[in-house]
């Protein structure tokens, strides 16, 4: 690697193919740990000199720590074809390590397997997690293998590309091309990985037809009657902002207006908007996307909601449940946790049982068999004493009903009257637009919305 190309890898930060340390640890083993993490999953880099807030400091690795470091990755077996170089940045020395993806997986050390969970390094410490892993590598992680169809200059979805940089807090001097291979979306034949057509493929199921979201809202408490059905497509962060909005317009939410100060509303859900946020990602991260008769369903009866997502959980994560994370999909998961939609490693069923609690509803109720099912109990009809209205009106009939009263009426005053984001509000336009129900007329000063067809 060349110096820019390193200060552009530093820009991007840590993540699932990316670790930093600021110095030569005093245990050189660490290295060889994340080395060996790296070739059982999608390859990386470790640079030495670089701490984790991005910052250069630098590093003197004499012959005596180059020959530890070196000697320490050789205990890795099969052996690993990578060695330490030493570049200048910035009148600064870099350390960097650059792991190849393992052709002959599992990579072992000293007898423990190590793999790359989002942008952690986790051992292996039971046979059922060793066994999982082979099975897993057996079969190749289906994020990881190459998508031999998909046109990465045609077939990304360049909105979506555009706001996954800046969740993920990229700086906009670096290429989108070297994005890309910062997070080693390529394999090494030069194609676009499966789990970046999910993530970034503006139709990744006209590829893979399992990739969607089913959300299905019944009448009462059973399958009988279905008042609802809508499928999520496109990327998996759009498939979950869709999932989550319908969510929001089905379920009862209340607005705290006390102690606002004049501010936004704050909305109340009748379960933890939490809950569902971690529940979604998780199903999307560690789904079997090599099942191809299902999908990931959402479904809503008058007195729970249902997550359920196809392949059930690893027998390994059964054993130490809501504790340790496994993922089939660590590439998309270490995705996600770029954009800051998944929080500390191995904690989310944690947290959904917490939220839960914390607001006096019952404890989510796991079924671990088959497909893996949470299930969350709707409160009933009991009310907050907080609650000054509730959402009875889709948002889509906000919009058209403000828009008929005012044509020129802005994204943030629409945003402002109906109490969402000015993002959920662009999502509904658009679908609005591709139903050829709203029209633009004009550019954004000045213009006005032309309604075609009343909802």
């Amino acid at each position: 690697m060349t110096a820019d190309e390193i200060k552009l890898l530093i820009l991007s930060g840590e993540g699932y193919n990316a670790e930093f340390k600021v110095s030569v640890p005093s245990k050189v083993r660490e290295i060889s740990e994340e080395v060996c993490a790296f070739a059982n999953a999608a390859g990386g880099i470790i640079l030495i000199g670089v701490d984790d807030k991005n910052t250069i400091h630098g590093v003197n690795i004499d012959n005596a720590k180059r020959s530890a470091i070196q000697n320490s990755i050789g205990e890795i077996s099969p052996a690993i074809n990578c060695s330490l170089s030493i570049v200048e940045v910035d009148n600064k020395t870099i350390g960097i390590i650059e792991v190849p993806s393992g052709k002959n997986k599992p990579y072992v050390l000293s007898g423990a397997i190590y793999v790359r969970i989002g942008p952690n390094t986790q051992k292996l410490t039971t046979s059922e997690q060793m066994r999982d892993f082979f099975q897993q590598s057996e079969k190749i992680f289906f994020d990881e293998a190459p998508s031999k169809t998909f046109d990465v200059k045609t077939q990304i979805d360049e909105s979506n590309f555009k706001n996954f940089r800046i969740e993920a807090g990229f700086m906009p001097s670096i290429p989108d091309i070297q994005i890309l291979q910062n997070l080693q979306l390529f394999t090494e034949d030069g194609y676009f990985k499966r789990g970046a057509v999910l993530f970034f493929g503006a139709k990744p199921e006209e590829i893979y037809e399992q990739a969607v979201i089913r959300c299905v809202a019944f009448s009462g408490i059973n399958k009988r009657y279905i008042s609802d059905d809508k499928f999520f497509r496109g990327p998996l962060s759009n498939q979950y902002i869709n999932a989550m909005e319908w969510l929001r317009e089905k379920l009862n939410i209340a607005y705290d207006i006390e102690g606002q100060g004049g501010g936004p509303r704050k909305e109340v859900w009748e379960i933890p908007q939490t809950v569902f946020k971690e529940a979604i990602i998780n199903s999307l991260s560690h789904r079997d996307y090599y099942e191809k008769g299902a999908v990931t369903t959402i479904e809503l009866f008058d007195d729970r909601v249902e997550i359920s997502n196809p392949g059930g959980l690893l027998p390994a994560i059964k054993k130490d449940f809501g504790h340790k994370s496994l993922s089939r999909n660590p590439l998309i998961f270490g995705l996600f946790h770029r954009i800051h939609l998944v929080e500390k490693i191995g904690s989310g069923i944690l947290r959904m049982r917490e939220l839960m609690l914390s607001s006096n509803l019952s404890a989510p109720v796991f079924k671990k068999e088959g497909m893996f099912t949470v299930i969350f109990k709707r409160p009933g009809n009991k009310t907050s004493e907080k609650t000054s209205e509730k959402t009875s009106e889709k948002t889509s009939e906000k919009i058209i009903k403000l828009i008929e009263n005012d044509k020129f009426i802005t994204i943030n005053e629409l945003s402002e009257k109906i109490g969402i984001s000015s993002r959920s509000i662009e999502r509904n336009i658009k679908i609005l637009q591709e139903l050829n129900k709203l029209i633009r007329k004009g550019g954004d000063k000045g213009g006005y919305w032309e309604i075609k067809v009343k909802i």
